[in-house]
């Protein structure tokens, strides 16, 4: 399709997560009227450093904030259960590796999950293959894909095109039409307002 909606997130950024059943009804009602591709847009590089108690603060109030605007819920044992780092590349490139295999979106759902109502830390590979086995990938090749240098270089690509099309926060949207990028203001609670600003700008 020469029309396309770019959809540009982050696994672990949790305004994502606070917009994934508004974003999910948008994305049924669009597939069929043009292309949807997800882009990752990498909140924040490779790190093992603990996350200062000032910043985990900071990012807990995020979570509230999300639950008392949207109703999200959220698991805060996650500060207390784990060493946060500010590194959600990893969780990036296992959602590219299960890509490979055809299972993105399984991939993203089942980080989600783990992050913000299990309580599992998504920076760990750890978790990431724990992951991947629970959504049934080929773990040989997940596995290799995760750790290789052309996932890490193609994430790194994914981000460039994320930043060269204006994807500086998420999540963000833009459609593509006869080559002209068109930037949406994010809804979190009505989809059916991004539905008609999309079909506006496509028909």
């Amino acid at each position: 399709m020469s029309q396309k909606l770019y959809y540009v997130y982050d696994p672990m950024c949790a305004w994502c997560w606070g917009y994934r059943p508004t974003w999910k009804q948008i994305e049924s009602e669009l597939s069929q009227h043009l292309e949807v591709e997800y882009v990752l847009g990498g909140l924040a590089a490779d790190s093992d450093v603990p996350m200062p108690e000032d910043l985990q603060r900071t990012i807990a109030s995020y979570w509230q904030r999300i639950h008392d605007l949207l109703g999200t819920e959220f698991n805060f044992d996650f500060w207390s259960n784990n060493t946060p780092r500010r590194s959600t590349y990893p969780s990036c490139r296992a959602v590219l590796a299960a890509r490979y295999q055809g299972k993105e979106k399984e991939m993203i759902l089942a980080v989600q999950q783990a992050y913000y109502l299990q309580a599992l830390n998504p920076s760990d590979n750890s978790v990431l293959i724990g992951l991947a086995k629970d959504i049934g990938l080929d773990m040989a090749k997940f596995e290799a894909d995760l750790l290789s240098e052309s996932t890490k270089q193609a994430l790194l690509d994914e981000i460039s095109f994320a930043r060269s099309i204006g994807g500086n926060s998420f999540p963000s949207l833009f459609v593509r039409k006869d080559n002209r990028l068109h930037e949406l203001p994010i809804n979190y609670q009505d989809a059916k307002e991004t539905v008609a600003q999309v079909l506006k700008i496509i028909t």
